[in-house]
């Protein structure tokens, strides 16, 4: 009995934390990491492991040798390169609505981005924001390097 409660407990007091993953909130997955990756939340870096969830605010970094993979709910797949920084603005996924769209910020580093569900039914519902510009997704799959500002 003892044990039953304190993992209620535990669950309430995770949940209520600034660091909740809330179940509803979660928008994607890490599927893979190489070296050094964190996702950032509310300013906290948390280490980056195969299924960390991923939610709309956070911020995916790698280091210098690190990389990481991220599946989102629609299947879009992200693949960071070394000395990466995403931010992920914003993250609709309500096809039966037709409320559709994923939006990023990319600070620095490399992306292999392949396009998953919202981009084949709303493909100008996808965006990447850089530094000098926007990509508007209109295909399928692309690269794309940002060069840190010095």
């Amino acid at each position: 009995m003892f044990k039953v409660r304190l993992f209620f407990l535990a669950t309430a007091f995770f949940v209520a934390g600034g660091t909740s993953f809330a179940q509803d909130a979660v928008i994607g997955y890490v599927k893979t990491v190489q070296g050094d990756a964190a996702i950032v939340v509310g300013g906290k870096a948390i280490k980056a492991e195969p299924a960390t969830p991923v939610q709309i605010g956070n911020v995916l970094k790698t280091g210098k040798a690190g990389s990481m993979g991220v599946t989102f709910k629609d299947n879009t797949i992200m693949s960071l390169g070394p000395d990466t920084e995403i931010t992920v603005d914003e993250y609709l996924f309500a096809p039966g609505k037709g409320d559709l769209k994923l939006s990023a910020s990319m600070t620095k580093g490399s992306l292999n981005y392949v396009s998953g569900i919202i981009a084949k039914l709303k493909p100008e519902a996808i965006s990447l924001k850089t530094p000098t510009g926007t990509i508007g997704v209109r295909g399928t799959h692309f690269l794309t390097k940002v060069e840190a500002e010095q």
